[in-house]
């Protein structure tokens, strides 16, 4: 059987809803994990198949092989990924802004912001930022901090009282279209290259039928993710048809524009995107 991972988030919910409900059968364990956490588990090769982020398959390509039309992008507002801050961003140069642990892709974005959109260089600090966390946003110094998944949601819902310390809230989502015109591709999902294929190959059609159900069946969905977070039912389905969960060609050419923007600031060598093949 093989291990697959998923993240706990609620962006996940369309693409693990008709599984979770027995609709689709996927013959694998499944193990939650946040998206640094996957990436890890997917490096030292404890899982088979999973979702991680866009820049753990930049960073070890040779390792994995990325699923066909699956992934977690946004072609404007993303909603959960947010740059919640005290002051203006034109604000932030020399400021400390505490960064989710949990995401290495949204850390990589925002600093791309900052450096060639923004024209700022504030102190980025590693800090914990899940739902569990937001109590306590107020116990570390700070400017700004970057908040992604349900506390995210959270706090850019206004229903939580934390969110009244940022009065200034920036969409990276949004801001990556509004800089390059393209859609962003957050997360992607890759097997290991040392994965039979046949069994690769099962796991990614269930996903792909679990993930039409679900992107069918988004109001079901909503009401889930409301019960599981707090954040308004209506806010919660706007925030899943925000998104999409294909890789097609404009998701594409956003991913290889990321990693190039990524490759000229020496962060992340650009790497070749390879499939998952029956071939």
């Amino acid at each position: 059987m093989l291990r697959v991972g998923r993240i706990p988030y609620i962006n996940t919910y369309p693409v693990y809803g008709a599984v979770d409900r027995g609709i689709v059968t996927l013959d694998a364990a499944m193990i939650d994990g946040v998206p640094s956490a996957l990436n890890a588990r997917m490096y030292e090769g404890s899982l088979d198949v999973s979702v991680i982020s866009a820049v753990e398959y930049a960073m070890h390509a040779e390792r994995y092989l990325l699923l066909p039309d699956l992934a977690i992008t946004s072609d404007g507002p993303v909603r959960s990924v947010m740059l919640f801050s005290k002051r203006p961003v034109a604000d932030l140069d020399g400021a400390t802004v505490l960064v989710s642990r949990s995401s290495m892709t949204s850390v990589e974005l925002l600093s791309l912001l900052f450096r060639e959109r923004w024209g700022v260089s504030p102190r980025l600090v590693p800090a914990d930022a899940e739902s569990a966390d937001i109590a306590h946003f107020g116990a570390e110094p700070h400017d700004a901090r970057l908040v992604i998944g349900d506390a995210a949601l959270l706090l850019s819902s206004g229903t939580h009282p934390a969110s009244r310390a940022y009065p200034h809230h920036v969409d990276l989502g949004l801001a990556w279209k509004e800089w390059t015109g393209l859609p962003f591709v957050f997360a992607v999902w890759v097997a290991q290259r040392t994965t039979p294929v046949a069994d690769a190959l099962a796991v990614h059609a269930g996903l792909i039928a679990s993930r039409d159900w679900g992107v069918a069946h988004l109001p079901i969905l909503a009401d889930q993710a409301a019960d599981a977070t707090g954040v308004p039912r209506q806010r919660c389905l706007q925030y899943f048809a925000g998104l999409d969960y294909r890789l097609s060609m404009p998701h594409l050419r956003g991913l290889t524009e990321f990693y190039r923007r990524l490759d000229a600031a020496g962060r992340v060598p650009a790497r070749p995107l390879v499939f998952l093949s029956a071939a």
